[in-house]
């Protein structure tokens, strides 16, 4: 089972200021933070996700076709985290809406470009 996702990050200080908002709306805050790495979640809980600097000194760089997904727990707080992600920093890669059948997502990029979505399936 994942522990937690791991997204690079070239700015710490802005990375944090952004999943701090869209982590805390999702009920969790930091469980690990160090020098060079920070994870949001719940020991224990569901997955959680990281940012960090890349180990090997490189610049962090967006994966084509990599994306987290995030369980919101209605559709309202989908609408609720875009709006925070939107706020914080992140932009609009798939406003919330309808994805099929019950399923609900909205879809967005931190500000280092990783893309993130936010979803219900009911």
């Amino acid at each position: 089972m994942i522990g937690y996702v791991t997204l690079g990050t070239n700015d710490r200080e802005k990375a944090g200021k952004f999943y701090d908002a869209v982590c805390g709306e999702l009920g969790c805050g930091r469980m690990m933070d160090t020098e060079q790495f920070t994870a949001w979640g719940k020991p224990g809980g569901a997955a959680g996700i990281g940012v960090g600097t890349p180990f090997d000194g490189k610049t962090a760089t967006i994966g084509n076709g990599v994306m987290v997904a995030l369980e919101a727990k209605d559709e309202e707080q989908v609408r609720r985290l875009y709006d925070i992600a939107l706020a914080n920093g992140g932009t609009c890669d798939g406003p919330p809406g309808p994805r099929g059948e019950g399923f609900y997502a909205a879809y967005f990029r931190d500000p280092d470009g990783n893309l993130i979505e936010i979803s219900i399936i009911k």
